[in-house]
C-alpha cells in the first residue's frame, strides 16, 4: 500500500526571475511546513536550500533542490487527516540554467509562480511562463516584495494581464504597499489578515482596518466570482438568479479552471517580511492538481514505436523519468527521478528503455536541500533520489523490463558559447577528464569536445556565467586547477540555396579496390529545424545495405562546414541516385563518398555563417537613456521597445544583440551608468552574419 494518499501530494517548482525572491520564499515555506526551525536568509548567505559553495556566495540559485515537506491549511488542526506532502523543486532564474527550469517542469504536476512587486513581470518570467505553458503545467502566482520601495500590487497584477495571461484573477488585496504594508484581505472570503509572531507563524484573522479597504475588496471579490462561475453552467445559472453560489462551490470551479489552464489565481505578500507565504501555500492545495488529477501520461513502446498510456496508480507496471543528475559528496552520484506509474523498492532492478540497460537501485532517498532521509519504497506519483544507477543520465526513462515505454523526452537547448580549456599540471590532466566527464552527466546544456587539429580541450554551454561556475566547481569539488581561453561564439553555418553534387571513392591498389558513388541533393530548411536526410534511391540505384554507411558519412561531414569549419544545421540532405560495384563496393567507401558529396554541394548552395542572437533587456535611469542606447546600436543591437518603471524613474530597454558583441557588457553599461544599469540577457535564434563580419569570423580560423 502507498505511504500516503496520493490525492494529498503536490508535486510543484516554484519559479521566477533571478531576484524576484525566489529561494526567499521557498526558506519561507521550508520554515512554516516545519522542515527548519530557523529561517535562513539569501542576503546572509545562510540559505537551505542554495546548498553548493557558489550559491551561497553569488545570492543565485544554480541548481534545482528537490525537498519534502508536509502542509496544514491554515486554521486547521494540525492532525494526520489534514495533512498534504509538498515534493518542491526550487529551480533556478538565472537564464544561463534554463535546463534545470525546463527539466523540472517536465516532471511536476504544477508551478507557483513568483514575481517581484516593484518590476512585475520580467523576461525571465516570460521565458518560463513559456516553458510551462509547452508542459501544459497549471499554476498560481504569488506577488512578493510589497514591501519595498516602489512596489505596487496593481502595476504588477496589470503587468501578469498584459505579458503573461488574460486569465490571471486576484485571490487577494494588499493592505498597503511600501513600508505601509500591514496584511491582506482575502476576497473569496471577504475576510481580513495580518501576520504575527516573530517570523509571521500566527496568521491572526481581524476586522476589516477601514471601510475603504472593505468597499475596494467588496468591488474586486464580485469581478472574482464573475471570472470564476463562467467556467461552469450550474454556478453560472445560480448567479444570474440572483443567488451566490458557496465558497466550496466557488473553490470547486476555481480548481477545476485552474488545472485546465483557463483561470491563473493571483496571491500576495512579502516574504521577507513573512507575510502572505501561507496562504500562497494553501492556494497549492486548494487549486493545484495531485499526481492523481493528471491524466494519463503518454510514452512509446521501445519494440513497435506505438504510442501507449500510463496513469498515475500503484498498481500498473513501474514507469519513472530521471530528471536531474547530482554528485553528492558523501553518497556518489544521486539520480533523482519521478514516478509516474507503479511502484519501486530500495535494492530491486530496473530496465533504463532509453539505453537499454537494466540497472540496480541500491538505496533510495527522500531529499531535504542537503539533508536525507533513507526510504524503502516509493509509489505512483513521488519523487525521490536514487543511488547505484550507473549508466542513467537525465532525461532517461526508467521502467518494468516485463512492460517497456520511453516517456516523452527532455529537449534541451543547444549551448551558444565556447570555451578552450586546459588542465594547470600534469597531474589535473587525468582529474580533468573525470570532472568534466561528472559535471557533463548532470548538466545536459554543457558539452566537451576535443578540438582535432589542436587537440585542446572545448567545452560549451549556455553563457559566460554558466561556464564561469563549471571551471568554479571543477577546482572546488573536484581539485582540478585549469586555464582557461577567451570565450568564443557558438557560429554554424547553413545553406541558402539548393544544389546537388556527386561524390565518388574510387582505389584500386591490388587485391580488393574500394568503389563508393553518390548523388545528393541539399535543400535549406528554416531555422532550429535541424538535420534531416532523406533516403530517394528507386530500383536499386545503391544496395540498401549502403544506404546508413552513407547517411552516417554526411553526419559526420556535418560537424564541419566548408565556410570556417562550424557545424552545418537546418539543411536536408537527399540520397537521390548513385552506383556500385559488385565485388569492390564497401560500407566504408560509401561513407567516404557521402561525406566528399555533402561538401560539395555545400559549397555550391550558398553557405552562410549563422550567430547566436541574444534578447536583451537593459534598466537604466532615465538619465543614462542616451548613452545606453548608443552602446547597443554600436553593438549591432536592434532596439525593440522602451517603456518606463514607475515611480523609480527607470527606463526599460528591450533590444536584440548578436552575442559576439556583448562579452565584457556587465562593465561598460556600469561604467555608462555610474553603476546603476542593470542588464539581463538570454539566447533568442541563430541568424546570418553580415558579409563584413564573416569575413573576419573567416580570418579569426585561419
Amino acid at each position: 500500500m502507498a505511504d500516503y494518499p496520493i490525492e494529498k501530494i503536490r508535486n510543484i517548482g516554484i519559479i521566477a526571475h533571478i531576484d524576484a525572491g525566489k529561494t526567499t520564499t521557498s526558506e519561507r515555506v521550508l520554515f512554516y511546513t516545519g522542515l527548519s526551525h530557523k529561517i535562513g536568509e539569501v542576503h546572509e548567505g545562510e540559505a537551505i536550500m542554495d546548498w553548493m559553495e557558489q550559491e551561497r556566495e553569488r545570492g543565485i540559485t544554480i541548481t534545482a533542490a528537490a525537498v519534502t515537506a508536509y502542509w496544514h491549511k491554515v486554521g486547521q488542526a494540525k492532525i494526520k487527516e489534514n495533512e498534504y506532502r509538498f515534493n518542491i523543486i526550487d529551480t533556478p532564474g538565472h537564464i544561463d540554467f534554463t535546463v534545470e527550469v525546463k527539466r523540472s517542469l517536465r516532471v511536476l504536476d504544477g508551478a507557483c509562480v513568483i514575481f517581484d512587486g516593484v518590476a512585475g513581470v520580467e523576461p525571465q518570467s516570460e521565458t518560463n511562463w513559456r516553458y510551462a505553458d509547452d508542459y501544459k503545467v497549471p499554476r498560481i502566482c504569488f506577488i512578493n516584495k510589497l514591501d519595498r520601495l516602489g512596489a505596487s500590487f496593481e502595476r504588477s497584477y496589470r503587468s501578469i494581464l498584459e505579458r503573461l495571461t488574460p486569465n490571471a484573477i486576484k485571490m487577494q488585496l494588499p493592505d498597503g504597499e511600501e513600508d505601509q504594508f500591514h496584511g491582506m484581505a482575502n476576497l473569496l472570503e471577504m475576510k481580513y489578515y495580518k501576520f504575527e509572531g516573530e517570523h509571521g507563524e500566527n496568521v491572526i484573522e481581524t476586522d476589516f482596518p477601514s471601510d475603504d479597504l472593505r468597499k475596494r475588496a467588496g468591488t474586486a471579490r464580485a469581478e472574482l466570482i464573475e471570472k470564476i462561475v463562467e467556467h461552469d453552467d450550474g454556478a453560472m445559472q445560480e448567479y444570474l438568479d440572483g443567488k451566490e453560489p458557496s465558497i466550496d462551490k466557488l473553490r470547486q470551479v476555481l480548481r477545476k479552471a485552474t488545472l485546465e489552464n483557463k483561470l491563473v489565481p493571483v496571491f500576495c505578500g512579502s516574504a521577507l517580511k513573512n507575510k502572505g507565504v501561507q496562504f500562497m501555500l494553501d492556494g497549492v492545495v486548494d487549486y493545484l492538481p495531485s499526481p492523481a488529477d493528471r491524466t494519463a501520461f503518454r510514452g512509446i513502446d521501445p519494440k513497435t514505436g506505438e504510442e501507449m498510456a500510463r496513469h498515475s496508480d500503484e498498481n500498473e507496471p513501474f514507469s519513472a523519468l530521471a530528471f536531474k543528475v547530482a554528485t553528492d559528496p558523501f553518497v556518489g552520484q544521486l539520480i533523482f527521478f519521478r514516478v509516474y506509474s507503479g511502484k519501486i523498492a530500495a535494492g530491486s532492478y530496473v530496465f533504463n528503455s532509453t539505453t537499454g540497460q537494466q540497472e540496480r537501485i541500491g538505496r533510495l532517498l527522500r531529499m531535504r536541500a542537503n539533508d536525507r532521509e533513507e526510504i524503502k519504497e516509493v509509489y505512483a506519483g513521488g519523487i525521490a533520489a536514487a543511488v547505484g544507477l550507473k549508466g542513467t543520465k537525465t532525461g532517461d526513462t526508467l521502467c518494468d523490463q516485463a512492460s517497456q515505454i520511453i516517456l516523452e523526452k527532455i529537449v534541451f537547448p543547444e549551448p551558444v558559447i565556447s570555451l578552450r580549456i586546459e588542465p594547470k599540471t600534469k597531474a589535473d590532466q587525468e582529474k580533468m577528464g573525470l570532472a568534466l566527464k561528472k559535471l557533463s552527466d548532470e548538466d545536459p546544456t554543457f558539452r566537451i569536445k576535443t578540438d582535432e587539429e589542436t587537440a585542446e580541450t572545448i567545452i560549451s554551454g549556455m553563457g559566460e556565467l554558466h561556464l564561469d561556475i563549471i571551471v568554479d566547481r571543477m577546482k572546488r569539488e573536484f581539485g582540478v586547477g585549469a586555464n582557461v581561453g577567451r570565450p568564443q561564439v557558438a557560429y554554424k553555418e547553413t545553406v541558402k540555396e539548393t544544389a546537388q553534387a556527386e561524390g565518388k571513392y574510387i582505389k584500386q591498389s591490388g587485391g580488393r579496390g574500394q568503389y563508393g558513388h553518390v548523388w545528393l541533393r541539399v535543400e535549406p530548411q528554416e531555422r532550429g529545424k535541424g538535420f534531416e536526410f532523406i533516403d530517394e534511391i528507386k530500383s536499386g540505384a545503391i544496395p540498401r545495405e549502403f544506404i546508413p554507411a552513407a547517411e552516417k558519412g554526411i553526419n559526420e561531414a556535418l560537424d564541419r562546414g566548408v565556410i570556417a569549419g562550424y557545424p552545418l544545421v537546418d539543411l536536408k540532405v537527399a540520397l537521390y541516385d548513385g552506383s556500385y560495384h559488385d565485388v569492390d563496393s564497401s560500407e566504408m567507401a560509401f561513407k567516404i563518398a557521402a561525406g566528399m558529396a555533402l561538401q560539395e554541394c555545400v559549397r555550391r548552395a550558398k553557405p552562410v555563417i549563422l550567430e547566436p542572437i541574444m534578447k536583451v533587456e537593459v534598466i537604466v535611469p532615465e538619465n543614462f537613456l542616451g548613452e545606453a542606447t548608443g552602446d547597443l546600436s554600436s553593438r549591432r543591437g536592434r532596439i525593440e521597445q522602451m517603456s518606463d518603471r514607475s515611480p523609480l524613474n527607470l527606463k526599460v530597454i528591450d533590444a536584440k544583440v548578436p552575442l559576439s558583441e556583448m562579452f565584457g557588457y556587465a562593465t561598460t553599461i556600469r561604467s555608462l551608468t555610474q553603476g546603476r544599469g542593470t542588464y539581463n540577457m538570454e539566447f533568442s535564434h541563430y541568424e546570418e552574419v553580415p558579409n563584413n563580419v564573416a569575413q573576419t569570423i573567416i580570418e579569426g580560423k585561419k
